[in-house]
């Protein structure tokens, strides 16, 4: 039997402490609830994860190139690495896997340093301000792109695509 395909799913700084820094903005929900929801949801589509979290920027750039080769696609929650980080989406730009940038809340309703996102450019999409169903839906699309609906099989994602 064939090892399933793999589904990435990395988080930046802090959000390690969801539950318990801001709930009013974040909600109750912690990092482990979001693991175990990602778990289910590719389980259920055919996918494992590789659920990552680090506060360090080097080992977030460590983890996508760990990954780069191996992951069907990338769910990436960069948290305030997103709007600050070149090395980040320069990492980013060398996978060639479908990417989805997901944030628990809406920032482009909150602070102005937060609409500019490094992610962005080299994603596929952007779930924001859906809290923790946003990593759902991220699993849901990249599973979706990742296997041809009208045969089952897996697509091609070794093709570089600037639209991604």
């Amino acid at each position: 039997m064939s090892a399933r395909p793999i589904i990435a799913v990395l988080n930046g700084p802090n959000l390690n402490l969801l539950g318990k820094r801001e709930p009013r903005l974040y909600g109750t929900a912690t990092l482990a609830d979001i693991e175990k929801s990602c778990r289910r949801t590719a389980d259920d589509l055919g996918f494992d994860v590789d659920f990552r979290q680090t506060n360090h920027e080097g080992a977030l750039i460590d983890s996508i190139h760990d990954l780069r080769e191996s992951a069907a696609g990338f769910v990436v929650n960069a948290a305030a690495y997103t709007h600050t980080s070149v090395a980040l989406h320069d990492a980013l730009a060398t996978v060639t896997a479908p990417i989805v940038e997901v944030h628990l809340t809406n920032v482009h309703a909150r602070e102005e340093f937060r609409h500019r996102s490094y992610v962005a450019p080299v994603a596929k999409a952007v779930i924001a301000g859906c809290g923790p169903d946003g990593y759902e839906f991220a699993i849901r699309h990249l599973a979706a792109l990742a296997t041809d609906a009208g045969t089952g099989t897996a697509i091609d994602t070794d093709t570089k695509d600037s639209s991604r």
